[in-house]
């Protein structure tokens, strides 16, 4: 599956549908500020005692990709990296808030002193948590020069109205408060879709491959700088000629670099510079694929999300958002009208695949959806066995494709006049994108379950061109 650099080619590759409901949209653009896009973590604090082994804090870090975070808090408290833990992976062009629980004494992270964080220290603890362990995340998203199809601007007033009816339409479609749980294009490299492409040359035993990639594989918006890294690497493979160039801030292409230099043909080692999440999240992303295209499949063919049909596996839902994948069942004729009736309720959800050596597909026309998004994504032939790093096999599961969302508003906030706009902001809109300085600002406030992606709400409700999130 190859992936074509322009905006529509990308979101073809990645499987986005064009909406739950048909809709313009109010196009504009998310992160023109730091600030405009705010996380914070719903998360208990892990269990606290004096005589703990660890240390807990709640950290705000501003701009920030949380592996790269990690890594330098790491090296402070002169620890490995893998001595951190925390429960999720927060956006990086952000003000994001999380539980941490460090494996180092309290008096080194109290002496921590990282540009653009705070760290609270909470106390000391037992436990570790892990991916996925929060309850959710709460979000304060802005979205500046609202337009219509056309790129006229847009004014408060009608700009709310088009999200009230989206709103309306998709509680009509899907019922109220859910919208599909598609995964967001950060999963995959937004507009350098590299993520999957690794992944896919790691499942194979390919590791000289997956590195080639993610040093090489060009991408849309990089920056001079980098194109000029990845230009010499596709060019030279040179790693000493790569490091004399390479920007600051690519700092796991450095570390893969490095590690050419001193082994120059163990490509498996060169992979495994990056952090564990990350080599975990290539594998995973490849599977995410299939997941989109296999509800893309669904909306193309004219069937539901919320409501199953027969052939759909269907999985109880937890209070927090999450499903019991080990409580699955499949729907037949004979209990079809009670898995509708639970899943208006709230109690199930239709699932899509996430695939795997063991993964269960749907059967029926269902199945056969699924099965197409695996040919579409050329990954019906993978067993998903990594045998040069186990713990990246990976058994498969399967998500829930609708997910609900709460605590929604949205309101219409003034225009800025100060210097913390992006750089794209003040060259102004170019061809073929959707925003302008004059259209309205609206923010708007909401509640999701953990691995559900705010960037593909806030799609519903704008419809702009990928990079524009």
């Amino acid at each position: 599956m190859r992936v074509r650099m322009d905006l529509n080619s990308i979101e073809e590759y990645l499987g986005f549908g064009d909406g739950a409901v048909p809709s313009d949209g109010i196009g504009g653009m998310l992160k023109t500020r730091i600030e405009d896009f705010r996380v914070e973590e719903v998360a208990a604090t892990p269990a606290l005692d004096p005589k703990g082994r660890f240390t807990v804090v709640r950290a705000t870090l501003t701009n920030w990709e949380t592996n790269r975070y990690l890594k330098r808090l790491a090296r402070a408290c002169g620890i490995n990296r893998n001595r951190i833990f925390s429960s999720g992976l927060k956006d990086k062009r952000a003000i994001t808030t999380q539980i941490l629980v460090i494996d180092a004494h309290q008096k080194k992270v109290e002496a921590v002193d990282i540009p653009d964080s705070v760290l609270e220290i909470l106390g000391r603890t037992h436990q570790k948590v892990g991916m996925s362990d929060h309850d959710g995340n709460r979000f304060a998203i802005t979205v500046r020069g609202c337009v219509d199809k056309q790129g006229n601007p847009l004014d408060g007033k009608e700009a709310m109205r088009i999200v009230q009816n989206i709103l309306d339409d998709m509680a009509q479609r899907l019922g109220p408060d859910y919208f599909p749980n598609w995964i967001g294009p950060q999963r995959f490299g937004s507009t350098r879709p590299v993520t999957p492409e690794v992944g896919r040359a790691v499942v194979a035993g390919d590791f000289e491959k997956a590195v080639d990639l993610y040093l090489g594989m060009a991408g849309l918006n990089d920056g001079k700088e980098t194109d000029a890294l990845r230009t010499m690497w596709r060019e030279t493979q040179n790693p000493e000629k790569c490091l004399e160039i390479i920007p600051a801030h690519l700092g796991f292409e450095r570390s893969m670099l490095e590690s050419l230099v001193k082994k120059p043909d163990d490509w498996v080692k060169a992979y495994k510079t990056m952090p564990p999440s990350l080599q975990l999240l290539t594998v995973h992303s490849l599977q995410s694929l299939v997941f989109n295209h296999a509800v893309a499949g669904r909306l193309d063919a004219g069937l539901g999300l919320a409501v199953p049909e027969i052939g759909d596996l269907v999985a109880p839902v937890h209070a927090n958002g999450r499903i019991d994948v080990g409580k699955m069942a499949e729907v037949s004729e004979t209990n079809l009208e009670r898995c509708k009736r639970n899943c208006r309720l709230g109690r199930l959800s239709v699932t899509g695949p996430l695939p795997g050596r063991d993964a269960k597909l749907a059967s029926g026309k269902i199945g056969k959806i699924e099965e197409q998004a695996m040919v579409t994504t050329d990954v019906h032939e993978v067993n998903w066995q990594v045998k040069e790093i186990p713990r990246l096999t990976t058994s498969g599961t399967r998500r829930p494709i609708t997910v609900t969302f709460r605590e929604f508003s949205v309101e219409e906030v003034p225009e800025l006049f100060d210097l913390t706009l992006s750089k794209r902001w003040e060259e102004g809109p170019k061809d073929k994108d959707r925003w302008h300085p004059e259209g309205s600002n609206l923010r708007m406030k909401f509640t999701l379950p953990p691995g559900t992606y705010a960037t593909v709400l806030m799609r519903e409700f704008m419809r702009s061109p990928l990079d524009h999130y």
